[in-house]
């Protein structure tokens, strides 16, 4: 078995190694000793945090990666969560997709005034309703009212 130091993970990663002493406080991972002060880590630890690296990208909390690994370390992926996810990013891609357009709109409009487009009014009335709210918010408050338990 391969062992890394914190600096050789965080060299490897890109991760700093106060981002790996975080995850490790968090139980995303789990140094196996130290050598003097700097903790020592498994080498399959470069293999997890390509996984954590790849659920924040996709925009998991660090709390519903930690849920996709059983107690024994092992990925435990929850197909449900992940279908959830791919949802919640077609909704994100759609909202940004009508706030790219909009902005186009808006930098092309030949109105006189984008008060007095109606294309731009109609953007207006769909903003103050909350229709074009930040994709991210938005989908936070659906995640956190459509989480529905699954079987692990």
């Amino acid at each position: 078995m391969q062992e890394l130091d914190i600096g050789q993970v965080a060299e490897r990663t890109g991760v700093p190694a106060s981002t790996l002493r975080y995850y490790e406080e968090k139980g995303l991972i789990r140094a196996i000793g130290r050598h003097g002060l700097r903790r020592v880590f498994d080498a399959r630890v470069l293999d997890r945090l390509a996984l954590i690296a790849l659920g924040r990208a996709a925009g998991f909390s660090l709390d519903e990666i930690a849920a996709m690994f059983a107690p024994d370390g092992q990925p435990r992926i929850d197909r449900r969560m992940l279908l959830d996810k791919s949802a919640e990013l077609d909704r994100t891609i759609r909202q940004l997709g009508a706030m790219r357009d909009g902005l186009r709109h808006a930098a092309a409009c030949r109105a006189p005034s984008h008060m007095e487009c109606p294309t731009f009014r109609r953007i207006l009335k769909a903003a103050s309703a909350g229709a074009l709210a930040t994709p991210g918010r938005n989908a936070r408050k659906h995640r956190s009212r459509a989480r529905v338990a699954s079987p692990r």
